[in-house]
């Protein structure tokens, strides 16, 4: 009886944790597609039409957002803290559902496609990857579940050259903890780049993942990124590699403009509206908000800046 009274705290919490549980798997998605229409290989044209969205009635995210993005094009969205951007993300992806206007990808509504189906052919990288207890070699085939060791290893390879695969003790039979736990934040984000890599979508977005690493890291996942959105190729002497070389449509939401520079296109977001657009050196050359980001978060970084500075007086 004394032993039971001690666990009667554990066994309460234990209740209250289910009792969530269940109620989470009863919960009815507000997130309903009209269809199920089968979803073939996409070319990732990406349509946004009057697309209203507000998180609640108080306050509108997206006020008649539209944009559109080519294939194979890599467009990047910049503006300050709340702007809308993850949204925009969020409701290509269907994690959220939009009041009005329509998303659409190759020209068909998204909210028509079977929407697991669909979601195969998105590769998404958050600030935060979640990595499942496990090793490294694991964690890359979840992007692509029947893929054999080769395939792994080679799309592992292909992120920044393969040198952060020294770094880890065991290299893929690395063990990463749960969660990911014994990685460092960037080695998390280049497995989650290795991920995509190995699962080739059509449609690739990047959410802040450069925002919590040092400028060393900063540079190996840049040169993850690449090759992911530019589909190229570097297979190891004696192997063909298997992945393809095409271009992927790119999304690209990012703090640090260093991660953006070398997009297509740059949009700047203010409110949930497109308030500029260019590259990076005419957004310069105009003054504008995306020269008042940029002189804010990232003109001290720079290796122009600092080679322009004037020396220190002692």
């Amino acid at each position: 009886m004394v032993n039971i009274a001690s666990f009667w705290s554990q066994f309460q919490d234990g209740l209250s944790a289910a009792e969530r549980v269940f109620a989470l798997m009863d919960a009815e998605p507000r997130v309903i597609q009209t269809g199920h229409r089968p979803v073939t290989q996409l070319r990732g044209r990406v349509e946004f039409r009057d697309v209203n969205f507000s998180y609640t009635s108080d306050e509108v995210v997206l006020p008649d957002f539209s944009l559109t993005v080519e294939p194979g094009e890599n467009v990047a969205l910049v503006g300050h803290t709340g702007a809308g951007k993850t949204s925009v993300a969020r409701l290509l992806a269907r994690f959220y559902e939009f009041q009005s206007g329509q998303i659409l990808v190759d020209g068909q509504d998204i909210r028509a496609f079977d929407l697991a189906q669909y979601r195969r052919q998105l590769g998404i990288v958050p600030q935060v990857p979640f990595l499942f207890s496990g090793t490294v070699g694991d964690n890359v085939r979840y992007g692509k579940p029947e893929a054999n060791d080769t395939e792994v290893e080679e799309a592992a390879r292909q992120v920044a050259g393969g040198d952060w695969l020294k770094d880890l003790p065991d290299g893929l039979q690395t063990d990463v903890g749960e969660r990911g736990a014994r990685l460092s934040m960037g080695q998390r984000q280049l497995v989650a780049l290795a991920r995509v890599l190995l699962q080739d979508p059509a449609i690739f977005i990047l959410d802040e993942a450069t925002a919590s690493v040092d400028p060393f890291t900063e540079t190996l996942i840049q040169e993850g990124l690449e090759t992911v959105m530019r589909g190229r190729t570097s297979p190891s002497a004696g192997t063909s590699t298997r992945l393809s070389a095409r271009l992927r449509t790119s999304i690209v939401i990012a703090h640090r403009l260093s991660t953006v520079r070398n997009a297509d296109r740059i949009l700047v977001i203010r409110d949930g509206r497109i308030i500029e657009e260019g590259d990076h050196e005419g957004l310069l050359a105009q003054g504008g908000h995306y020269a008042e980001l940029y002189n804010t978060y990232s003109r001290h970084q720079s290796l122009e800046y600092i080679e322009r500075r004037e020396p220190l007086k002692h």
